[in-house]
């Protein structure tokens, strides 16, 4: 048997459940566990260099094949050598499949047992996506690491309940089905395939899908349709329930959710890897995560500010003395500074986390941790921005 292209290697015995630490090894090098990965949709972190985003501390990065495939293409990716050379990442890089566009783009897209036929928001042609076509693109970019084609339906529905609960039941079931497709297309062996568990806010249909989709021998496990509507209450419920039951010796990946206390919440369940858009979209919009609680630098009581975002941070950003006062003049004026650095100011804190996590676990010190981060956990999505893409 081919030796999986993909491996956990656990730092510790194995173990169902509670924090852990480990190393995910690809064939562009490997990641300390737990892991955060931000989010470059389009083969780029919106405002920062490769080079910028290494300097974070960031070892993995996570890109999403569906808006790959509408611009610039993935063959013309793949004739230029692959998505890692394309954008000049040397490192690991996983490829979102596309389903998660079927959601966040439900008014414009038409689901059936064969995928999703989208109106492209580029030039309104009808592009369809489903396990087939995902593989082939994903493929075709030349990530590590591709998720399967999955039906992620809406954490909450306004409609009747039983209604809602069929609708859960149909995404689990036909996220199986997609699955199977999905592994009977994927050839490519220098590139794992990783299953994505579904089932809602439902425990029974967690746990049956996790059953299915484990059935699998696969070199990873995610856990997927969360984060979708539902509250900060049910999103652990389901995360504490589900995360114990994936394999022990396998990657576990929670995807779509970076608060840190959702993050801090996880690891504690056993998840090792993390993605979200918050660090670079919420930077983007002046909005500024810092150990100690949440910036809004737009706000005029940082007008005459002279400190950085946050004392001691080691991020350029601080580091570089770049003022509070200085950074809402640059969102104010529309400088494509001020965005960059803010971005990369998150960036930092992100990946300052996960180290302290790391370490945390090392030295079996998880309620000094929650101290330190106690205050960061705040869940408000500041962007309201219409233009914003549902991606980074």
């Amino acid at each position: 048997m081919t030796a999986a292209p993909v491996r956990l290697e656990l730092l510790g015995a194995p173990r169902p459940d509670g924090p852990r630490r480990g190393r995910i090894v690809t064939p562009h090098g490997s990641f300390d566990t737990p892991a955060f990965m931000p989010v470059a949709t389009a083969a780029a972190m919106k405002g920062l260099t490769p080079e910028q985003v290494r300097a974070t501390g960031t070892q993995c990065i996570l890109n999403n094949a569906f808006h790959l495939m509408l611009r610039p293409g993935h063959r013309r990716v793949e004739a230029l050598g692959g998505v890692h050379r394309f954008m000049r990442w040397d490192g690991p890089i996983l490829t979102d499949s596309g389903g998660f566009q079927a959601f966040s783009m439900s008014a414009i897209n038409r689901l059936n047992e064969d995928g999703v036929s989208f109106r492209s928001f580029i030039d309104g042609s009808v592009v369809h996506l489903g396990p087939e076509s995902s593989m082939e693109v994903q493929q075709s970019l030349g990530a590590d690491i591709a998720m399967a084609f999955d039906d992620c339906p809406q954490g909450v529905s306004e409609s009747d309940s039983a209604d809602h609960h069929a609708r859960l039941v149909e995404a689990k079931d036909r996220s199986l089905r997609w699955l199977t497709r999905c592994i009977a297309a994927h050839t490519r062996e220098d590139q794992a395939l990783f299953g994505i568990v579904q089932g809602g806010t439902d425990l029974a249909l967690r746990r049956a899908s996790v059953d299915a989709t484990c059935a699998h021998d696969l070199p990873g496990f995610a856990i997927g349709g969360v984060a979708v509507g539902e509250g900060p209450r049910a999103i652990e419920e389901v995360v504490r329930f589900t995360a114990p039951l994936l394999p022990s010796d396998k990657p576990r990946y929670l995807m779509g959710v970076g608060y840190p206390a959702d993050i801090i919440m996880a690891v504690e369940s056993g998840v090792d890897m993390f993605d979200c858009v918050l660090p670079t979209r919420n930077g983007r919009n002046g909005f500024a995560f810092t150990l100690h609680g949440s910036l809004r630098l737009r706000n005029a009581i940082h007008a005459d500010d002279p400190r950085p975002i946050e004392e001691g941070c080691d991020c350029p950003t601080c580091g570089g003395g770049f003022s509070r006062a200085y950074l809402r003049h640059l969102l104010l004026a529309g400088e494509m500074l001020g965005p960059t650095l803010v971005s990369w100011h998150n960036l930092r804190l992100y990946q300052r986390l996960l180290l302290d996590i790391r370490r945390a676990i090392d030295e079996d010190a998880w309620l000094d941790l929650r101290g330190r981060w106690a205050r960061t956990t705040h869940r408000a999505d500041p962007s309201n921005d219409p233009t914003e893409q549902p991606d980074d």
